[in-house]
């Protein structure tokens, strides 16, 4: 949610802001809005004063035997005036709301221009691309020729979108999620958290979810949501609080099951992991000051980093444009994993600072100290990595000619000392 005052302040900056995001220009519309609502309260406020006023001369005068006739009968007007301005006031304020709740965060001007993908930007790379005497395969060729990677059961099961992983697979997949929480936890300082995968719509509409993002995610006949990633219920966790400033910054860390519908994904990787409607994550959410924010968004995108470092995945850091920066981002940082089945550079890892957007949106404070004033936290979320498409990088790195799958040393504790998946 945005800062009204912010958009009077500035309105042609508010728009240009838009426009680097590709959306026509709002700030008139909203203006105008807010125009006659304030003049609508300041009316109310000055009947209302003169409700007060009347009350009293009303009294005085029946006190004193008098006929109150004309003075009640104003009263009345007076009454009808402030309902209806009431409404008008709650209107004007409902449309504004409800625009203001479509529109993205705010961009940082480090954030460079773009309409898509082909103009984010690499940071830094790290790693040595394998080297293979054979042509690498993707992961689900080696996991179908394994017997432990089952697209066809999961078909059948629940339809397209699915796996059913198996053996030595699903082995791996599970130290994988248990390495990154031992990681986040023992040596990140995240605080791990298992959350609910059910969650409200309030904690959706606080986190940016909704209502942008309703046709992706699915919804139980409760009225409850299929969390599209434990971003939401860590994030959420802080709804409504003034948090102690001494305690931030607060991190947490959740490995969870996330559920997406793919909206607006229909032939796009249909074949294998990379796209689910169901998948596990490992999830990292900070809650700081203003100040601290920039400095904590380095700090989380390096704790992903880390990850791959440990498992020897070379991956690249970027930096996305505004036509790619996420609705409630206003900076990213994406981690791009090298697949050599793929021959491609892949998305593992999403680290975003929102700022006060969620924060405003779901009424999180803090208060620097006693008696101060409390002012909106700084979110800011990121996959630890997604445990999925990091069991595919790990897969294809590590893939030997005979199809069998060399277990990284980090894995190899969580592993029972397996050290090839064959």
């Amino acid at each position: 949610m945005h800062d009204i005052r912010a958009l009077r302040a500035d309105p042609t900056a508010f728009d240009a802001d838009l426009a680097r995001r590709g959306l026509p220009p709002v700030s008139a519309q909203l203006l105008a809005w807010d125009e006659e609502k304030r003049q609508a309260q300041t009316l109310l406020q000055d009947k209302q004063t003169r409700s007060k006023t009347l009350a009293r001369e009303i009294g005085t005068l029946k006190r004193s035997g008098g006929d109150t006739a004309v003075l009640e009968a104003e009263g009345a007007s007076l009454r009808a005036d402030m309902e209806g301005l009431k409404e008008q006031v709650d209107a004007l304020g409902g449309q504004a709301t409800a625009l203001l709740a479509t529109l993205p965060n705010r961009l940082d001007p480090t954030v460079p221009d773009g309409a898509d993908e082909s103009a984010n930007v690499v940071v830094h790379t790290w790693g040595t691309q394998p080297s293979f005497a054979f042509a690498p395969k993707q992961h689900f060729e080696l996991g179908e020729a394994l017997g432990q990677m089952d697209f066809a059961t999961a078909a059948k099961l629940s339809g397209s979108r699915f796996v059913v992983l198996r053996g030595g697979v699903a082995r791996l997949a599970r130290a994988l999620g248990q390495f990154m929480l031992d990681l986040h936890g023992n040596d990140h300082g995240y605080v791990e958290t298992q959350v609910p995968v059910l969650v409200n719509d309030d904690a959706m509409y606080g986190t940016d979810k909704l209502p942008k993002f309703a046709d992706q995610s699915f919804r139980t006949e409760d009225g409850r949501w299929l969390v599209p990633t434990a971003e939401v219920p860590l994030t959420a966790s802080v709804a409504g609080d003034i948090v102690d400033g001494a305690v931030l910054p607060l991190r947490m860390t959740a490995l969870s099951q996330c559920f997406r519908s793919e909206a607006g994904a229909s032939g796009r990787d249909v074949r294998g992991m990379l796209r689910q409607h169901q998948f596990e994550k490992v999830e990292m959410v900070s809650v700081t000051t203003p100040e601290e924010s920039e400095a904590e968004h380095e700090r989380m995108t390096r704790c992903a980093e880390v990850v791959l470092e440990k498992l020897n995945i070379p991956y690249r850091r970027m930096l996305l444009c505004a036509g790619d920066t996420g609705f409630g981002a206003a900076k990213t940082f994406d981690l791009e994993a090298w697949l050599p089945g793929q021959d491609a550079w892949r998305e593992i890892s999403s680290c975003s600072n929102t700022r006060d957007f969620q924060a405003r949106r779901m009424n999180a404070r803090y208060r620097a100290q006693a008696g101060g004033a409390p002012a909106f936290v700084h979110t800011l979320n990121g996959s630890g990595l997604a445990v999925g498409r990091t069991l595919i990088a790990v897969m294809e790195n590590y893939q030997t000619e005979e199809g069998t799958i060399v277990v990284p040393d980090v894995l190899r504790p969580y592993m029972g000392g397996l050290g090839v998946i064959s």
